[in-house]
Protein backbone atom coordinates (compact mmCIF):
# COMPACT_ATOMS: atom_id res chain seq x y z
CA UNK A 1 0.00 0.00 0.00
CA UNK A 2 1.34 3.62 -1.22
CA UNK A 3 1.51 6.31 1.41
CA UNK A 4 0.37 9.45 0.97
CA UNK A 5 3.56 11.75 0.43
CA UNK A 6 3.97 15.36 1.29
CA UNK A 7 4.04 16.07 -2.36
CA UNK A 8 1.00 16.45 -3.85
CA UNK A 9 -0.58 16.92 -7.06
CA UNK A 10 -3.16 19.50 -8.14
CA UNK A 11 -6.17 18.32 -9.28
CA UNK A 12 -10.11 19.22 -9.91
CA UNK A 13 -12.94 17.78 -8.68
CA UNK A 14 -16.32 19.28 -9.18
CA UNK A 15 -19.26 18.36 -6.66
CA UNK A 16 -22.91 18.61 -6.47
CA UNK A 17 -23.85 21.24 -3.91
CA UNK A 18 -25.80 18.46 -1.87
CA UNK A 19 -22.58 16.80 -1.41
CA UNK A 20 -20.09 19.52 -0.99
CA UNK A 21 -22.54 21.16 1.98
CA UNK A 22 -22.47 17.28 3.26
CA UNK A 23 -18.74 17.29 3.35
CA UNK A 24 -18.64 20.29 4.71
CA UNK A 25 -20.61 19.51 7.65
CA UNK A 26 -18.99 16.09 8.09
CA UNK A 27 -15.53 18.01 8.07
CA UNK A 28 -16.72 20.65 10.43
CA UNK A 29 -17.74 17.77 12.92
CA UNK A 30 -14.22 16.09 12.12
CA UNK A 31 -12.52 19.11 13.28
CA UNK A 32 -10.65 19.14 9.65
CA UNK A 33 -10.62 21.68 6.56
CA UNK A 34 -12.76 20.77 3.72
CA UNK A 35 -9.65 19.79 2.11
CA UNK A 36 -7.84 17.70 4.60
CA UNK A 37 -11.65 16.00 5.18
CA UNK A 38 -11.70 14.85 1.74
CA UNK A 39 -8.27 13.78 1.05
CA UNK A 40 -8.47 11.74 4.71
CA UNK A 41 -11.78 10.14 3.19
CA UNK A 42 -10.77 9.71 -0.49
CA UNK A 43 -7.46 7.35 1.54
CA UNK A 44 -9.21 5.26 3.57
CA UNK A 45 -11.51 4.49 0.28
CA UNK A 46 -8.09 3.63 -1.29
CA UNK A 47 -7.40 1.27 1.68
CA UNK A 48 -10.38 0.20 1.71
CA UNK A 49 -10.69 -1.07 -1.79
CA UNK A 50 -7.30 -2.42 -1.39
CA UNK A 51 -8.22 -5.03 1.75
CA UNK A 52 -9.38 -7.55 0.06
CA UNK A 53 -6.28 -7.94 -2.21
CA UNK A 54 -3.97 -7.69 1.18
CA UNK A 55 -6.10 -10.23 2.31
CA UNK A 56 -5.30 -12.74 0.11
CA UNK A 57 -2.08 -12.19 -0.41
CA UNK A 58 -1.49 -11.99 3.63
CA UNK A 59 -3.44 -15.59 3.89
CA UNK A 60 -1.24 -16.87 0.87
CA UNK A 61 1.96 -15.95 2.36
CA UNK A 62 0.42 -17.25 5.74
CA UNK A 63 -0.41 -20.67 4.43
CA UNK A 64 3.38 -21.02 2.92
CA UNK A 65 4.69 -20.12 5.88
CA UNK A 66 2.59 -23.13 7.52
CA UNK A 67 3.52 -25.89 4.76
CA UNK A 68 7.51 -24.72 5.42
CA UNK A 69 7.58 -24.72 9.07
CA UNK A 70 4.53 -27.43 9.56
CA UNK A 71 2.77 -25.36 12.24
CA UNK A 72 -0.61 -23.59 12.55
CA UNK A 73 -3.40 -22.98 14.04
CA UNK A 74 -6.58 -25.64 13.89
CA UNK A 75 -9.51 -24.33 12.81
CA UNK A 76 -11.51 -25.63 15.62
CA UNK A 77 -9.39 -23.70 18.25
CA UNK A 78 -9.91 -20.62 16.52
CA UNK A 79 -13.57 -20.76 16.15
CA UNK A 80 -13.38 -21.52 20.07
CA UNK A 81 -11.01 -18.35 20.43
CA UNK A 82 -13.06 -16.39 18.77
CA UNK A 83 -16.26 -17.07 20.13
CA UNK A 84 -14.29 -16.91 23.40
CA UNK A 85 -13.24 -12.99 22.23
CA UNK A 86 -16.85 -11.83 21.84
CA UNK A 87 -18.10 -12.77 24.72
CA UNK A 88 -15.06 -10.98 26.68
CA UNK A 89 -16.10 -8.04 24.77
CA UNK A 90 -19.48 -8.18 26.09
CA UNK A 91 -18.18 -8.75 29.35
CA UNK A 92 -19.49 -11.84 29.53
CA UNK A 93 -16.05 -13.38 30.23
CA UNK A 94 -12.37 -12.97 31.14
CA UNK A 95 -10.09 -11.85 27.95
CA UNK A 96 -8.94 -15.76 26.34
CA UNK A 97 -5.45 -16.46 26.23
CA UNK A 98 -3.64 -15.88 23.13
CA UNK A 99 -3.69 -18.73 20.49
CA UNK A 100 -0.69 -20.92 20.33
CA UNK A 101 0.54 -22.65 16.73
CA UNK A 102 0.44 -26.31 16.52
CA UNK A 103 2.15 -28.93 14.70
CA UNK A 104 0.10 -29.76 11.21
CA UNK A 105 0.51 -32.84 9.67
Amino acid sequence: MHSLSVASKPTSLKLPASIKTLLEEDARKAGLSLHAYMVQTLADSVRRTRLPEAFTRDALEALSDMKTNGSGYELGHVRAYFSELTNYRKGLQDRPRDLSPTRIG
